[in-house]
């Protein structure tokens, strides 16, 4: 489903322009007129009733502005509040991913169901290889599967010559690698935040758009509205995610937005780079029997959660985003700091009191499209000016942060250079379910000098739930872009030296 563009996406994209137009022309009454302008009409288009349509944008928009979502039995217009969120700034309040229980389809949780390509073929193989005899046969011959016994383990799903058995899974939990998704007692989707890691893959995976995280947007056009110098720090996930953007477009088009400068994270990257490396050199084995990265924040999440004990592994070097915003406060001590990137957990990275005097914004590139969106940047014909060049600070291993496996990469290859004798075995988890499974590994001990990289998002920070591109084009997008920098190592970076300053 990722990377296929539907009505879904221009659904969000839509609030996030709407919100940034608003914001940027200062009239905060016209959030009452957005879901009439987004659902204009009296015919629905899309669900039961143009109605029920309106009320789903309109709880959208809450979250845009950064406002808690309402249920459907709750009073009052879509401005109900907007004075908390009509400010320069404001941190986000848990929980940052929301189930819109009224837009939710209540797709039925994990079951098997015959369909009617079974031929009732007498050898029944379904039957045979079924662990819990959860399988008859009708008058027909055609087989029936009892779900009360059924343990969902898909053996009769791979035996069945006709392929007429198939697991029907709701697309948000199963895209959610916690178990954090159940069923509310309408059999609507439910998260269960004690397990949820805010990572955004049950978002991005709901096929009815009933999934939204909030939102800094309206906050940050307002800072930039009231004269603050903002400067965006810009994940290297971001090359190729906005058509037909060059480098030299992109730092033109973020300045008609408003911003005073436009930097790269992958400076930070190279920075935590050769940090972890230090940290590597020095603890394994002798403090700890491997190390776990520290970029992603749902994978250090998710280590804390559920292996408690070995969450103490996870580096403690400060993430890219964090180096990188350290550097610009210390260069620009009167500037806010937005860190625009593909990440929905980086929100609450931010917030943590020991990073949020460094990050002050977090803004997908979903919600940066909506701005260029409000301001009607057009790439295609936007020419940049001659101060727009192109990107020089980041290192291909800093920028390489961005596609799974980069990490690791880049901090083995600093590894390398510091003790040429020293054998480092790699291992990445390339999404939530294989950083568990790798874990699981670690603490039976089976990866005992191991370098271990996390990334929640399959396929890397490309893949995060605030991308607009299909993840496969994102990967060749930054592989490509990495290569094209002039310094390749991390130790080649001329932050090298500030890597102390940026951690105090």
């Amino acid at each position: 489903m990722r990377g296929v563009h539907s009505v879904v996406d221009d659904l969000r994209r839509s609030v996030f322009m709407e919100v940034a137009k608003m914001a940027y022309e200062g009239d905060v009454s016209q959030i009452d007129r957005i879901p009439y302008k987004i659902i204009p009409g009296e015919v629905a288009r899309y669900r039961d009733s143009v109605f029920r349509e309106r009320a789903i944008v309109s709880e959208r928009l809450r979250l845009a502005c950064g406002l808690p979502m309402r249920s459907a039995a709750e009073y009052g217009p879509p401005s109900l509040g907007i004075e908390e969120a009509n400010i320069t700034e404001k941190y986000y309040e848990p929980p940052l991913i929301n189930v819109l229980p009224f837009a939710c389809n209540a797709c039925p949780e994990k079951e098997m169901r015959v369909s009617s390509n079974c031929q009732g073929c007498l050898s029944h193989p379904c039957q045979a290889v079924c662990p819990k005899k959860a399988i008859s046969t009708d008058k027909y011959g055609h087989s029936v599967i009892d779900n009360t016994l059924c343990i969902k383990c898909g053996k009769c799903v791979d035996q069945c010559p006709y392929d007429a058995i198939s697991k029907i899974e709701r697309p948000c939990a199963k895209a959610c690698g916690m178990d954090a998704i159940g069923s509310d007692e309408y059999g609507r989707a439910k998260i269960d935040y004690d397990k949820c890691v805010s990572c955004g893959m049950c978002l991005v995976n709901c096929p009815f758009g009933a999934i939204a995280d909030k939102s800094q947007i309206f906050q940050l056009v307002n800072a930039i509205r009231s004269g603050e110098k903002v400067i965006a720090i810009v994940a290297p996930a971001f090359i190729g995610q906005f058509q037909g953007a060059t480098i030299g477009k992109f730092r033109k088009a973020m300045r008609l937005l408003g911003f005073a400068d436009t930097r790269e994270v992958a400076i930070g990257a190279d920075l935590c780079t050769i940090e972890e490396a230090e940290d590597f050199l020095k603890k394994v084995p002798a403090e700890q029997p491997f190390m776990g990265t520290s970029c992603c924040p749902s994978w250090s999440v998710m280590a804390k959660k559920m292996f408690p004990t070995l969450a103490p592994y996870i580096s403690m070097a400060l993430t890219p985003m964090v180096l990188t915003a350290r550097l610009m406060k210390r260069d620009n001590p009167d500037a806010k700091i937005v860190f625009v990137g593909p990440c929905a957990a980086k929100k609450l990275e931010a917030s943590r009191r020991t990073v949020r005097s460094d990050v002050d914004f977090v803004l997908t590139f979903e919600e940066l499209n909506g701005m260029f969106a409000a301001k009607e940047i057009d790439f295609s014909t936007l020419e940049p000016d001659e101060c727009d060049q192109e990107y020089r600070e980041g290192t291909a291993d800093g920028r390489g942060f961005a596609v799974v496996g980069g990490v690791a990469a880049a901090v083995k290859a600093q590894i390398a250079h510091l003790d040429p004798d020293r054998e480092v075995p790699t291992e990445c988890g390339n999404g939530l379910k294989e950083c568990r499974t790798m874990l699981l590994l670690a603490k039976a001990g089976k990866r005992n000098g191991y370098l271990l990289e996390g990334m929640a998002c399959p396929g890397g920070c490309v893949a995060g739930a605030g991308t607009i591109m299909p993840v496969p084009q994102s990967i060749k997008n930054v592989q490509k872009y990495s290569a094209e920098a002039e310094k390749k190592s991390a130790r080649e970076s001329d932050y090298c030296g500030r890597l102390e300053e940026a951690e105090q």
